[in-house]
């Protein structure tokens, strides 16, 4: 026996102790992920908020909030939500109600549906778009829920946001003194680097750029234009061509590329950067 009403698990009384004590810790926190805290989410205009009663049940319901920011609840009337955090007017409906209703009210605030805070993801992303900010909403999951990233993207992210006191309803791109712009690399941040996971604010753009390409030619398996990423070099645009054939001379490798409106021609190594727009060329051995 396990102990896990009666189910048998073949171990020792101890360890079968220990796994259903795991069992229940991992529960726990599965559900504690599944449900994070947004009591500092802003309420705003249309949003529908669900407030629970712990003292009267007839109170518990969906309150819609109005263009100016009011709503209508029971037994106090209009209630300003608007620019209020959910814990600010938690803390603002028990005030009202302890005035004549209850001696010590009891109620919870939680947001049904988004609909004041928005955010907008452009460029190239599955499903680009207007989507509501809910909650605590971050990049990374403001990315996945336009679908992730398409193979042509450049693999980072600008998280463009206006400047205070700069108001917009539309998609806002990288605009001089009017805008601060966040370079995120994504491809650390889908590694576990939490410090490149940029949390959102209403407003904000995330743009997506396309990669840029380089050109691979000569003594390649698969000659032509490949999209890069940040700090690809010499070796990894090879690699995209399908490698250096048998007759090429990966010692004399060059790259022909434009510097200040002129054609150059620059001796490379295989472990090089290379630039957007560059040609790389792979020359026949001698012998």
């Amino acid at each position: 026996a396990c102990g896990l009403e009666g189910a048998s698990c073949g171990l020792r009384p101890a360890a079968c102790a220990i796994l259903a004590a795991l069992l229940v810790l991992s529960g726990i926190t599965a559900l504690a992920q599944s449900a994070p805290q947004q009591t500092n989410y802003v309420v705003g205009a249309q949003d529908i908020l669900t407030i629970t009663s712990f003292d009267q049940a007839d109170l518990t319901g969906k309150y819609p909030v109005d263009s100016d920011g009011t709503f209508t609840f029971p037994l106090i009337g209009r209630v300003k939500a608007g620019g209020l955090t959910l814990r600010q007017l938690e803390a603002e409906l028990k005030r009202l109600l302890k005035d004549g209703f209850f001696k010590d009210p009891q109620l919870s605030v939680g947001v049904e549906t988004y609909k004041s805070q928005k955010i907008h993801i452009v460029g190239e992303v599955r499903n680009p778009g207007t989507y509501p900010l809910t909650g605590e909403m971050s990049l990374i999951e403001a990315v996945a829920r336009a679908g992730s990233t398409l193979p042509s993207a450049s693999g980072e992210a600008l998280v463009v946001r206006a400047k205070p006191g700069q108001q917009t309803t539309s998609p806002v791109l990288p605009n001089g003194d009017d805008t601060e712009v966040t370079t995120v690399d994504l491809r650390e941040l889908q590694s576990g680097a939490l410090s490149q996971n940029v949390a959102l604010r209403d407003g904000d753009t995330i743009f997506v750029p396309r990669s840029e390409s380089v050109y691979v030619f000569g003594q390649v398996k698969n000659p032509g234009a490949y999209a890069i990423q940040r700090n690809t070099t010499v070796l990894q645009a090879l690699s995209l061509a399908g490698g250096v054939n048998e007759r090429g001379a990966t010692g004399r490798i060059k790259i022909v590329r434009i510097e200040k409106g002129k054609t150059v021609e620059v001796r490379v190594k295989l472990t090089d950067v290379v630039r957007p727009g560059d040609t790389i060329i792979v020359p026949e051995r001698f012998f």
